[in-house]
């Protein structure tokens, strides 16, 4: 999709449908739908991304999102799990809140990326085989 604000409420939008058409939990999808939203906005915000992608997957009882942009920002992308973050500061609260809502996530280089360097962003969380309808 393209790199613009517009395009984080059609990349949720488009994460919800999935997710019911794989009859995920609606907490599930909640919590989904919020992580996109975060990592998207991120990386339409903090890189010279023409396009970003986002793809998810079931694997058993995980569902797994990633979000992959060109890169090409000022700043490498922080924090890593396990750094600390400021709270109260004006960035970093977004993947503050990816970390607490995931079970697992990541950051790493991405294949696609321009000159700038990409990342793919990628976050997991647990559905349970009777939320799945599976």
């Amino acid at each position: 999709m393209p790199a613009v604000d517009t395009s984080v409420a059609q990349a949720r939008r488009r994460v919800l449908d999935r997710l019911h058409e794989w009859r995920v939990d609606q907490h599930v999808c909640e919590d989904a739908q919020l992580l996109v939203s975060e990592l998207f906005t991120n990386a339409v915000r903090h890189t010279t991304s023409e396009k970003v992608s986002c793809e998810l997957w079931l694997v058993g009882l995980r569902l797994c999102l990633e979000v992959t942009d060109q890169g090409g920002g000022p700043h490498p992308l922080r924090p890593r799990p396990g750094d600390p973050v400021d709270a109260d500061g004006e960035s970093g609260r977004g993947l503050l809140l990816v970390s607490v809502l995931a079970d697992d996530w990541g950051i790493r280089r991405s294949l696609d990326g321009g000159p700038g360097g990409g990342h793919s962003v990628w976050a997991e969380l647990t559905c349970s085989p009777a939320a799945r309808g599976h």
